[in-house]
């Protein structure tokens, strides 16, 4: 059985941007475990017989087809952005 690591946690949880509190990265990682070992359980079943599925109901595409059209010119979009350079938007940067 696998095993989740506090370390492991609190690793991802800096990776997502997430601030979570030392009794909270213990919180998860038992429940991250109790996950992955439930998840393992299925690993357990026999599927010899069991033709692989990947939709239980046929799909089909309902969308129009894709057509090229004009749009607004670059310079029409532009002069309502609030900020742009060479060309294009400038948005705020939202990661530090």
């Amino acid at each position: 059985m696998s095993e989740i690591t506090k370390e492991q946690v609190l690793h991802v949880a800096h990776l997502a941007r997430l601030a979570i509190t030392d009794e909270e990265a213990e919180k998860m990682t038992k429940e991250l475990d109790a996950i992955i070992g439930y998840a393992e359980l299925l690993n357990e079943l026999d599927t010899d017989n069991v033709e692989p599925t990947t939709h239980v109901l046929d799909l089909k595409n309902v969308m129009r087809e894709d057509e090229a059209r004009k749009w607004i010119d670059r310079e029409d979009a532009l002069k309502n952005a609030p900020d742009q350079k060479n060309g294009q938007f400038r948005v705020p940067s939202i990661l530090d």
